[in-house]
């Protein structure tokens, strides 16, 4: 199979999970149509990608690992309605089309948001069917990355108006804002196959590097990437004095820093999880590849 086919190859259950479960939500209009614009508007779908990999590393159980997934998917989602308020990040696109609150108001992409953070969880807490101790770790593991995600955003939006800001914040910033979430993708993987605490370990330090070598790309992207491809604006982050990889070492530097921990993460794998790890060094590769 070709790396890209390979790399998407949980796209089709991902698709149907999350829109079977938009079918099943008793939101009322316009807010369920103002949840389905944003979740289904497509995206890489990391994240319950990496918790679906990591299952099938360790032999878990895929039902398990797709709602856990599924429900990092909807918190992910949420996070990027309330990025783009003109409270925050202030952006106007998304995805390649309109952010949410240019199309519903910004009253309504606000509960937009509410709502799919609140359906995560009422999606994870009613598959009794399907949970056992693990399971209910990997619940509690994603609220907590969810308050860290929020944690690191706070700390996003001090760091602007804070000139002596550095490494220190930036480091927070992006521990939580960004690797948070991925980290809990991965450990609900690990959660599914009931994996000993060793290899939680190993996959929560190895998911950590991976989230700050997502944010550096994602930091480099912005200075040098092609808008029609990323689907949203850039060089916001310089314009509003943001603190970045690139505006605190330089485009250079970052891009070192970016090559040192994409082989440090392969070395990760390696050394923990040998052949086995095949999708995950696929997403790393992927990660500093990627052109949006």
């Amino acid at each position: 199979m070709p790396r890209r086919e390979e790399l998407l190859k949980y796209l089709p259950l991902i698709e149907e999970e999350l829109t079977a479960a938009l079918d099943m939500c008793q939101a009322s209009e316009p807010l369920l149509s103002a949840m389905r614009y944003s979740l289904l508007a497509g995206g890489k779908r990391l994240r319950p990608s990496l918790a679906l990999g990591v299952c099938d590393m360790l032999g878990g159980k895929t039902e398990i690992a797709l709602r856990l997934g599924c429900a990092i998917e909807l918190i992910h989602t949420y996070s990027l309605i309330h990025d783009d308020l003109p409270c925050m990040d202030d952006d106007d696109m998304r995805r390649g089309r309109p952010s949410n609150h240019k199309v519903y108001g910004e009253a309504q992409a606000l509960l937009a948001g509410d709502a799919l953070l609140t359906y995560a969880f009422e999606r994870m807490l009613s598959a009794a069917q399907i949970a056992n101790e693990a399971y209910y770790r990997g619940v509690l593991e994603i609220a907590k990355r969810a308050f860290g995600m929020v944690a690191g955003q706070s700390m996003d939006l001090i760091a602007e108006n804070d000139p002596e800001a550095g490494e220190e914040e930036l480091n927070y910033i992006h521990r939580h804002k960004t690797a948070d979430l991925l980290t809990a993708s991965v450990l609900a993987g690990a959660y599914s196959a009931s994996a000993d605490e060793d290899t939680i370990k190993r996959l929560e330090a190895f998911s950590e590097k991976m989230g700050l070598l997502f944010q550096i790309t994602d930091d480099i992207l912005d200075r040098e990437g092609d808008p029609a491809l990323m689907g949203k604006t850039l060089g916001k982050d310089e314009k509003e004095n943001k603190l970045t990889f690139v505006s605190l070492y330089g485009l250079e530097k970052a891009k070192t820093l970016a090559e040192g921990l994409q082989k440090e993460c392969h070395a990760m794998l390696d050394g923990a999880f040998a052949k086995r790890a095949g999708y995950l060094h696929l997403v790393i590769d992927y990660i500093v590849e990627r052109n949006n």
